[in-house]
């Protein structure tokens, strides 16, 4: 069982965590939620500098949390993608000079492997093959798990991603940022049936529409014009509660038929959610019901580890440390890469 430190400055935290195999020791996840809140969001310059003054503190926090010293440590990793350049470079840069110091395998971690991986630190009995809902700010995707970095994409959004919808439409409604926890908690004092709102489907161009990729440009557009209209009526103030209820709702809805019928499809019988949508409340609540209606084992980590943390990257690096994977210290941060490619982010296994 390998143990791990992890780094994860992929956004907006700084985190620092030490994993052994599927047992957190250590977790320390330090916000910038309150230094970003007044531009109404995320500034990457500002996030690498922020990334800089709290990671030292951070790492010596987790290690001095999981009471461990470097003799006890197998391996370093740290998030390299998809993310903020300038951020990643923060944590890819430290955990490559700590690998090299302390002379340990280093691992560049893929950051939407990462949130699949939160799953097995929740539930470590969870093993392949199942269907992982990856839903964010910045991904909404349904991810077919065969085993450790073999994913196929099934469905993923067109337009906006589900978190990112939530921040658009608290801006709209002037509830701040971010977005998804104001959303989410009005939600639960108003009536979601108060408002319909469209799904939003893609298309084919053969006719008929795709069963498991979303769109949320629409839906967030209806919100608009339905705020437009009850403004031009003289509705003052605006039912808030309701219009969040009513979006939030949608969303689930959404997410939830395309779950379903994906895991059907494929013949899958346990679904995993991660990402920082799946804390909310709406989405457990639809999808835990479905899923209990079809006889579907639906997963969700605890709210600590929905939101980016290095837990969730140590649980992968020590599934890829114990398979003898690691990766080359010329390895460089990358904006964007296909979960499908994560294999490329290691060296291959020298053969006897």
């Amino acid at each position: 069982m390998a143990t791990i430190l992890a780094l994860e400055t992929s956004c907006d935290e700084t985190a620092a965590a030490v994993v052994r195999d599927r047992t957190v020791l250590s977790t320390v996840v330090a916000s910038q939620i309150d230094i970003h809140q007044p531009y109404g969001g995320i500034v990457p310059e500002v996030a690498s500098r922020h990334h800089v003054a709290t990671l030292g503190e951070s790492i010596g926090a987790a290690l001095d949390q999981a009471g461990l010293g470097w003799a006890a440590i197998d391996g370093v990793a740290a998030t390299c993608t998809p993310g903020l350049v300038g951020a990643l470079l923060v944590g890819l840069t430290a955990g490559k000079t700590l690998a090299m110091v302390h002379q340990k395998p280093f691992l560049g971690i893929h950051h939407l492997e990462g949130h699949i991986y939160a799953n097995y630190l929740a539930n470590p009995d969870l093993e392949p093959p199942y269907l992982c809902l990856l839903v964010s700010g910045g991904h909404t995707s349904l991810i077919y798990v065969k085993d450790c970095g073999q994913y196929q994409t099934l469905g993923q959004t067109r337009d906006d991603a589900a978190g990112e919808a939530f921040d658009k439409v608290a801006r709209l409604l002037g509830l701040g940022y971010p977005g998804g926890p104001i959303v989410d908690q009005l939600a639960q004092t108003g009536n979601p049936k108060a408002f319909p709102l469209p799904e939003g489907n893609i298309s084919l161009p053969t006719g008929g529409f795709h069963p498991y990729d979303s769109s949320f440009s629409g839906l967030k557009t209806a919100v608009l014009r339905l705020v437009e209209k009850l403004r031009a009526a003289g509705v003052e103030p605006l039912p808030v509660a309701d219009l969040a209820a009513s979006f939030q709702a949608t969303v689930a809805r959404s997410l939830t038929r395309r779950v379903v019928a994906c895991a059907q499809a494929y013949g899958l019988t346990t679904v995993a959610v991660g990402g920082g949508v799946a804390a909310n409340s709406g989405l457990r609540q639809q999808l835990q019901q479905a899923a209990a209606d079809c006889g579907l084992r639906v997963l969700f980590p605890p709210l600590s580890l929905c939101t980016d943390n290095a837990a969730m990257v140590g649980c992968a690096a020590a599934d890829h440390l114990n398979r003898g994977h690691r990766s080359d210290f010329a390895l460089g941060a990358q904006s964007r890469l296909d979960l499908a490619r994560v294999m490329e982010l290691y060296a291959p296994i020298p053969t006897a």
